[in-house]
């Protein structure tokens, strides 16, 4: 009796720092029969009578389960559940009814319900419900403190997002370099957050509280590219109906990032030199009289500078003025332990733009991330995050919400393909076997999702398994398997 003292004793102390666990239910009797049940769990029980007494201990401590009946006398089960949803979206909910009908089921979980289970209550299925919706609750809390680490980083956290030596050592001479007045310029493949790190120079520097300009100079076209850089005076040219500054004037005593530099032409190299060693620029029809370009340079380009000045395509002589600090982004594939972080940022980046709540990413949806290997690195997958923003359908991010170039075992769309002409008991066959197939072997769960008794199920597979597709039931069978779900 004493060493059976000390186990409950211990279990007690175990489960004191365990999940909590919200019983709600108006009949005394099971409330008290579910306490008794899940005290010999490793959980923290907490119980209430009804909505309104659920809803304040829900205040008081948020629950990572709720366990509640759907009839109850002032506010049923699934109004409850859009209560909880509402107060703390991390907490699962798995509802308890005498009534379950697809119906019942569809509208749960369309409003956020992890499971439901039937009464007559069996100690074994609700025990496992509730472990799964812990288990749940314990990956989205999980998440979240996934995030805040991620908020933590760095004070750049919103876009100096990560913690792999390669990342850390390229932000390190960023950061370093930041203080000085030399040109920087940026290596890396596309998509690598070359301009998120020269904004971080920028942000790092003296110049910190002057203009950040950015100019793709592979977007603008060679015609208009140096009028756009240096600006032009009223009547340079056709059309030049006012003065206007150039990307240098505007710029003026902060910094200029010039994006993709080995995509300029020949005669705007010549110009830009001269304003790297002169510090001087003239505009279009400014009749030879220069002005003043107090920036700091920094550029940026996926190509090899160095193997386009030995083709002949890119001046020497400015690639020796560019090159005075030279700092390389790696690619994603190079950043291990990085993909979680960044997709948590960019999960929260998209959620407050479109006014989502979603809670994070499933392991198989993770894992994938994780195993891609992002040709178009950090911008492949902000693109992939975004997508599955929109598309999800849950409180979390899953396989089939990426998009098919991400590696994942995925789900199908949830039909089955059946010709016209197809016997009834055939398709009858086709249904059960794949709502089994999806749920796993879960005879109980399929039975609920069909609508029928699991002891429907069962004799059904007896009798494919003794080759005889269907039967001819007896007077009132459907009656009688139906009858439990009454």
């Amino acid at each position: 009796m004493a060493d059976e003292a000390t186990g409950q004793d211990e279990a007690k102390g175990q489960a004191q720092g365990g999940p909590l666990l919200l019983l709600v239910d108006d009949d005394a009797g099971n409330l008290e029969s579910l306490r008794r049940i899940f005290e010999r769990e490793p959980y923290r029980v907490a119980a209430a009578r009804d909505a309104r007494e659920a809803l304040e201990e829900l205040r008081r401590e948020a629950p990572s389960v709720v366990l509640t009946d759907v009839r109850m006398p002032g506010g049923d089960g699934v109004s409850l559940l859009r209560a909880v949803k509402q107060i703390s979206p991390a907490t699962e909910v798995v509802l308890m009814t005498a009534y379950g009908t697809v119906e019942t089921a569809v509208e749960a979980m369309k409003e956020g319900a992890y499971d439901f289970v039937e009464k007559p209550l069996k100690r074994s299925l609700i025990v496992r419900a509730v472990r799964r919706a812990a288990e749940r609750a314990l990956l989205v809390r999980e998440n979240a403190e996934l995030r805040a680490t991620l908020e933590g980083v760095q004070e750049d956290a919103r876009s100096l997002v990560g913690t792999s030596p390669a990342w850390r050592r390229t932000v390190d001479m960023a950061k370093q370099v930041a203080s000085s007045q030399s040109t920087v310029l940026l290596l890396g493949e596309s998509g690598t957050g070359k301009e998120v790190l020269a904004r971080a120079v920028h942000r790092h520097s003296a110049r910190a509280d002057k203009p950040f300009v950015a100019v793709s100079c592979a977007a603008i076209p060679e015609t208009i590219l140096e009028s756009e850089l240096f600006g032009y005076e009223r009547g340079a040219f056709t059309g030049a109906a006012a003065r206007r500054d150039g990307r240098f004037g505007l710029a003026h005593g902060g910094t200029l990032f010039l994006d993709e530099v080995g995509e300029i032409s020949p005669a705007v190299q010549v110009k830009l030199l001269r304003v790297i060693q002169s510090g001087e620029y003239e505009p279009l029809g400014s009749g030879g009289k220069p002005r003043h370009a107090d920036v700091r340079l920094i550029a940026a380009t996926n190509r090899e500078l160095a193997a386009e000045v030995a083709a002949g395509r890119f001046r020497d002589d400015l690639y020796y003025r560019l090159n005075v600090i030279a700092i390389t982004c790696p690619p994603l594939r190079h950043r291990h332990g990085d993909v979680p972080l960044l997709a948590h940022h960019f999960l929260r980046k998209f959620c407050l733009r479109d006014s989502r709540e979603l809670a994070g990413f499933t392991p198989a949806a993770m894992e994938a991330l994780e195993r891609h290997a992002w040709p178009g690195n950090v911008r492949e997958l902000e693109n992939a995050i975004e997508r599955a923003v929109v598309l999800a359908r849950g409180t979390l991010i899953d396989v089939g919400d990426l998009p098919p170039t991400v590696p994942g075992e995925r789900t199908d769309s949830g039909e089955i393909a059946v010709a016209i002409g197809t016997p009834l008991e055939e398709v009858e066959r086709r249904l059960i076997e794949e709502t089994l197939r999806r749920t796993k072997g879960d005879k109980k769960l399929a039975a609920q999702f069909l609508g029928i008794a699991a002891r429907t199920i069962y004799r059904k597979l007896d009798l494919y398994a003794a080759g005889r597709p269907t039967e001819e039931p007896a007077a009132g069978a459907d009656a009688t398997d139906r009858g439990g779900e009454k």
